[in-house]
């Protein structure tokens, strides 16, 4: 009967992390070049795998260096198949005000999960 217990805890436990690792939040994507300087750190540079956070996610600026992994999902212009599949990690280091997107990626993080030609794709984020 233990043994029973025991294999069910471990099955819910499996099942409660499974769910919370699948939880991403549906968005948009687009990309940006310039770097610094940035709302959250000025002039000082963090890299290249970085995000601009659309009015929606700002929050004031309380988002400023939260991770996010980020993966395409689709088109949402008519460049066919856009996605290579892959997901990217960034830092929220500004604020794109106004923007069209959710995230506002760099450049390289969003040709990292995505043909640069499409401009804009269809998102699943979630923190990191």
């Amino acid at each position: 009967m233990e043994k029973r217990v025991l294999l069910m805890a471990i099955s819910a436990f499996v099942v409660f992390l499974l769910c919370g690792a699948a939880h991403a939040n549906p968005g948009i994507a687009t990309f940006y070049t310039t770097y610094t300087p940035s709302a959250c750190y000025g002039n000082q540079p963090e890299g290249v795998m970085i995000a601009a956070a659309s009015d929606s996610l700002w929050d004031n600026g309380k988002i400023c260096g939260q991770m996010f992994t980020v993966k395409c999902t689709g088109p949402r212009n008519p460049v066919p198949h856009p996605c290579n599949g892959n997901s990217v990690t960034v830092k929220i280091v500004d604020h794109c005000p106004s923007c069209p997107s959710t995230l506002d990626l760099s450049r390289e993080a969003f040709a990292a999960i995505a043909d640069p030609v499409a401009g804009i794709i269809n998102i699943d984020y979630a923190p990191a």
